[in-house]
C-alpha cells in the first residue's frame, strides 16, 4: 500500500475482510508506505487547526462499507456511529480538544477536519486490534520513490526514500493529493515575489501553510474563493485572536489588529454558495424526476454512448427547473400569476422529454413562465453561479457592498433550507451530481464531452453552487467586510507586478472609473496567496514515484479526443477497469499495480469527495460508496477471491 490515507485505509480494511486462508499456514503481509501518519494520512492529520472544517456535516463520511454484498466488516463504523460512541464512552486517548468539540457535535454540525483525523486513526486502530490468524500489517514512515518490475520476475520491487527496498506481489497506488509544479503565471509571480521581496504562498493544503509568514495590516491578494478561501479567512482572522460576536442584522467581527487587509479575487468575484440548512445531505423536498439512474442507464442498455451537453444536462435541467418552480408555487404561492396546481401542470407537460423536440423544449417552458410567473420571480439558471455577471461598479466600496449583499442573501436562503427556491435548485443539482457520477464513469460518456461538457464548463458551475461552506462562513466572510478587514476586487481579475511599487497587482475591468478602462481600479499588495489546491493532474504532479512510473512506461496519462479530433492528456491516468490496473506507454495492463483515488480523475468523476454513509432517509445513490467497492474490488483481486 502507498498511501495511508482514507483510500489506503480502506483496501487496507477490504484486505482484512476479505481475508479467508487457504489452510493453517496461509499468510498475508501487508507494507503499508507514507510519510504521514496511518489513517489520517495528509491531509486529515489530527493535530492541526480546528479551525478548518470538513465540508461535509457529520452524518454523512465514512470508511467503513455499509454494503450488503460486501464482506463484512471485522470493525469500525462511520463517522456519525463513532461520534456517537465517544460521547457515550470517550477512548481514554481522545484529547481534551478532541473530547470539547464531541461534545457540542451534532449530526448535523460541521466537524474538524482534525476531528474526522481523530476517527480515521481510531478506525485504523480497531482494525489492527482485531487481526485474523496469517496477517500482518508493517508501516514504513516513509516515502516511496519508485516501482519496478522485480528483478526476480514475479511481483515488483518498491524503491524508499533514503534506501531500502520492499519486494512484493502486488502494489495499490493510493497517493492522494500530491504537490504540482506551478505554471508560467504563478512562476512569474514567484520570481518576481523572490526579486521585490514580497511574499507568495502557492497552492498547498491549507494545513501545509505557515500562515504567520503573511504580515499583519498590510493588504494581502488571496485569489480564489472556493473552499480553500474559508480556510485562509480563518487562519488570519480568528486564528490571530479577532471574535465573531452577535450583532444586529448579524455577526460583527472584533479585530484583534493582527489580521492583513484581506484582497479577495476569483473569476465570479464571489464566493462559493453556501450550504443549505437540511436535515440530510441531499434534501427531501426535492425528487429527481428525469435525470434518475434509471434514465441514464437506458442510453447504455440501448447501444448509445451520450453526449453531456446534448443527452446528460437537457435532463438535469429539467429536474433544477421543476425544483425551483415547485419550491416558489409551495412556499411563494404570490410570485405566480395564476392557481399554482394550474402552473405546475402546465410547467409538467412542458418539461416532458418526449412531449417535443429537444430543441424547442426549452422555449415551450419560457412560454408557460411568461404566462404564470412574475418576471422577477423567473430563474436564471446559470447565473446563479455568477451573480455580478453583467454588472459594473464604479467604485470598490460599490462592489464590496454588493457582495456583502449576496453573502447575507445567500445565508439567508440557506436559513429556509427546504422552503428557498433556490437552494432546492441547487438541491437538484446536487442529486443529479451523484446520479451523473455512475452514469460517467468508466467512459459513460464521450470522450468530447467529458473534456468541453463534464469538466469544461458544468464541474466548475455545480461546485461553485453545490461545494460551497457552512452557512455561518457566508456570515462570518459579510461581518469582516463590515468590519474593514476583507475587500474585494472583482469579476474576471487580471493579476500582475508593479515593478516600479514594488507589489503585487490586481484588477478587475468591472470595478472602477479610470484612465485604462481595460484594466479598472488596480489594487496593491505585498503577499499573494493562492488559495487553490495543487493542480489533481499527474502530468504535473511533482511526486518522484509519478515521475519514474511515468518515465520508465508502467502508467500513461489518459488521452482524450476533443470535437477537433486533437487529443488531449486528461488529468488522470490511463486505467483498465475493473478493478482499476494502470496501462503502460505500450498500451498493457500493469498486472498486480492498483490504482484508488484521484488518480482515477480521468474515468471517474468527483473522485476527492469521501465515500457516502447510508443516510437515515431519502435516496441511496451507488456512486455513494464507489470509492469502497474499488477498494473491495482491489482486496479480493490481491487475494484471488
Amino acid at each position: 500500500m502507498i498511501g495511508a490515507g482514507p483510500r489506503g485505509t480502506s483496501v487496507l480494511e477490504r484486505l482484512l475482510a476479505n481475508w479467508a486462508p487457504a489452510g493453517p499456514d496461509a499468510t498475508l503481509h501487508i507494507d503499508v508506505v507514507d510519510p504521514y501518519p496511518a489513517g489520517p494520512g495528509h491531509v486529515w492529520q489530527p493535530g492541526q487547526s480546528r479551525l478548518y472544517l470538513m465540508n461535509t456535516q457529520s452524518f454523512y463520511p465514512t470508511v467503513i462499507p455499509e454494503d450488503p454484498d460486501l464482506a463484512r466488516p471485522l470493525a469500525g463504523h462511520t463517522f456519525d456511529r463513532w461520534r456517537e460512541l465517544q460521547r457515550e464512552q470517550p477512548h481514554p486517548g481522545l484529547t481534551a480538544e478532541e473530547r470539547a468539540e464531541l461534545t457540542g457535535l451534532a449530526a448535523t454540525d460541521f466537524p474538524s477536519r482534525a476531528l474526522y483525523g481523530r476517527y480515521l486513526r481510531s478506525t485504523l486502530e480497531d482494525l489492527l486490534s482485531c487481526l485474523p490468524d496469517g496477517v500482518t500489517v508493517e508501516f514504513h514512515n516513509t516515502t516511496a520513490t519508485s516501482v519496478r518490475h522485480a528483478s526476480g520476475g514475479a511481483g515488483f520491487d518498491v524503491g524508499l526514500a533514503g534506501g531500502g527496498v520492499l519486494t512484493v506481489d502486488s502494489v495499490v497506488l493510493a497517493l492522494g493529493h500530491l504537490e504540482s509544479r506551478l505554471n508560467p503565471e504563478q512562476r512569474e509571480l514567484q520570481a518576481a515575489a523572490e526579486e521585490f521581496g514580497l511574499l507568495y504562498l502557492p497552492p498547498a493544503a491549507p494545513a501545509d501553510v505557515d500562515w504567520s509568514l503573511v504580515p499583519a495590516v498590510q493588504p494581502v491578494l488571496v485569489r480564489g474563493m472556493g473552499l480553500n478561501f474559508f480556510d485562509a479567512m480563518g487562519q488570519l482572522t480568528e486564528g490571530r485572536g479577532g471574535q465573531f460576536l452577535p450583532g444586529d442584522g448579524g455577526l460583527r467581527y472584533l479585530p484583534s489588529g493582527r489580521e492583513p487587509l484581506i484582497i479577495a479575487a476569483s473569476r465570479r468575484g464571489t464566493p462559493y454558495r453556501a450550504k443549505a440548512t437540511l436535515s440530510g445531505y441531499y434534501p427531501g423536498a426535492v425528487t429527481l424526476r428525469y435525470c434518475t439512474e434509471d434514465a441514464l442507464a437506458k442510453f447504455a442498455e440501448t447501444g448509445i454512448r451520450p453526449a453531456f451537453d446534448h443527452d446528460l444536462w437537457p435532463l438535469l435541467h429539467r429536474d433544477a427547473l421543476w425544483a425551483y418552480y415547485s419550491t416558489l408555487a409551495r412556499s411563494q404561492p404570490e410570485a405566480v400569476l395564476t392557481e399554482p396546481k394550474e402552473f405546475l401542470a402546465a410547467l409538467e407537460e412542458a418539461l416532458q422529454p418526449h412531449a417535443h423536440s429537444a430543441a424547442k423544449w426549452e422555449a415551450l417552458v419560457d412560454s408557460v413562465l411568461a404566462v404564470h410567473v412574475k418576471a422577477d420571480h423567473r430563474l436564471n439558471l446559470l447565473g446563479l453561479a455568477a451573480p455580478l455577471a453583467g454588472k459594473s461598479f464604479d467604485s470598490r466600496a460599490e462592489l464590496d457592498a454588493a457582495v456583502v449583499d449576496y453573502l447575507m442573501d445567500d445565508a439567508r436562503r440557506s436559513a429556509l433550507g427546504e422552503d428557498d427556491p433556490v437552494k432546492m435548485t441547487i438541491g437538484a443539482l446536487h442529486h443529479g451530481r451523484a446520479v451523473l457520477k455512475t452514469a460517467v464513469a468508466d467512459g459513460g460518456i464521450t470522450d468530447e464531452s467529458w473534456v468541453a461538457g463534464l469538466r469544461g464548463w458544468f464541474e466548475a458551475f455545480v461546485e461553485g453552487l453545490a461545494s460551497g461552506p457552512p452557512a455561518l462562513r457566508a456570515e462570518q466572510l459579510a461581518a469582516l467586510v463590515r468590519a474593514g478587514v476583507v475587500r474585494f476586487v472583482g469579476p474576471d481579475p487580471k493579476f500582475g507586478v508593479d515593478r516600479k511599487a514594488r507589489t503585487f497587482t490586481a484588477a478587475s475591468p468591472w470595478v472602477g472609473n479610470t484612465e485604462d478602462a481595460v484594466a479598472g481600479e488596480v489594487v496593491h499588495a505585498v503577499a499573494m496567496v493562492e488559495a487553490l489546491a495543487p493542480a489533481n493532474r499527474v502530468a504535473v504532479n511533482e511526486s518522484p514515484l509519478l515521475e519514474q512510473l511515468l518515465a520508465e512506461g508502467l502508467v500513461r496519462p489518459r488521452l482524450m479526443m476533443t470535437v477537433e479530433g486533437t487529443p488531449v492528456p486528461t488529468s488522470g491516468l490511463d486505467v483498465a477497469p475493473h478493478p482499476y490496473r494502470p496501462l503502460g506507454a505500450n498500451g498493457s495492463v500493469t498486472e498486480g499495480l492498483f490504482v484508488l483515488g484521484l488518480q482515477l480523475s480521468a474515468v471517474q468523476w468527483g473522485t476527492a469527495i469521501a465515500a457516502e454513509a447510508r443516510q437515515k432517509s431519502g435516496p441511496v445513490y451507488s456512486s455513494g460508496q464507489r470509492t469502497l467497492r474499488d477498494a473491495d474490488e482491489i482486496a479480493r483481486a490481491i487475494l484471488g477471491a
